[in-house]
């Protein structure tokens, strides 16, 4: 193996995956291995398993489904955390299973992310979203996508009821989505927008002029 080769793979981000459909491990595995630094070291198929392969290889990064836990996401990520306090948590959903009120998840892919978006996420949550890679012999700084690019379709749309003061019940209703989804998608944002509280949602919203100063605010 060549110096350069033996590098990029000791830099590699260790990814675990934990999810129950075969066909989309494999999918995440490919899509994963594509990007040159980030290796996935397990995959499985169930809750017992992936807690006993995060204890054994140690992954940066656990991609877990967490209907495969029969805990809130809070509650999945904790057990996860206690057989590897350092392993960050980056959790796959659907709308139709997705965080139960009041609890929120470090990172949470949903239905409508992109494969960009949960490789981004990956690398955000293991902490090397502006790592600098070599290439041809010259240092590149990976730029950060702006953050008004990186929401995805619903996100916005969620982020634009939300800001015009509407509660996320009413939200889900305006959406046809349930509570679960719109709090999951209310949460992505937060994070993504690296904001803490509805109201910097909201300011957020106005100096993007995707909203008006709502009524209520």
């Amino acid at each position: 193996m060549c110096p350069h080769a033996q590098m990029s793979e000791d830099r590699a981000i260790r990814c675990a995956l934990v999810h129950d459909m075969v066909w989309l491990r494999q999918g995440l595995r490919r899509l994963l291995e594509d990007e040159s630094d980030i290796s996935v070291v397990s995959e499985t198929g169930n809750a017992a398993e992936g807690l006993r392969h995060i204890v054994e290889h140690r992954p940066e990064v656990a991609i877990v489904g967490w209907h495969l836990f029969e805990d809130s996401a809070e509650q999945a990520e904790r057990r996860i955390l206690r057989e590897s306090p350092e392993c960050k948590v980056v959790f796959l959903s659907s709308q139709e299973k997705e965080t139960s009120e009041g609890t929120e998840p470090a990172y949470c892919a949903v239905r409508e992310t992109s494969a960009d978006e949960l490789v981004r996420m990956v690398r955000t949550a293991a902490g090397r979203d502006s790592d600098p890679v070599q290439t041809e012999g010259r240092s590149a700084v990976r730029e950060f996508i702006p953050r008004n690019r990186i929401l995805t379709a619903r996100e916005r749309e969620v982020l634009k009821l939300l800001a015009e003061g509407r509660t996320v019940r009413s939200v889900a209703a305006v959406l046809g989505l349930s509570i679960k989804t719109v709090d999951a998608h209310k949460f992505n944002l937060m994070r993504k927008l690296g904001i803490h509280n509805k109201a910097e949602l909201v300011m957020w919203a106005i100096q993007k002029k995707m909203v008006k100063v709502p009524v209520n605010f």
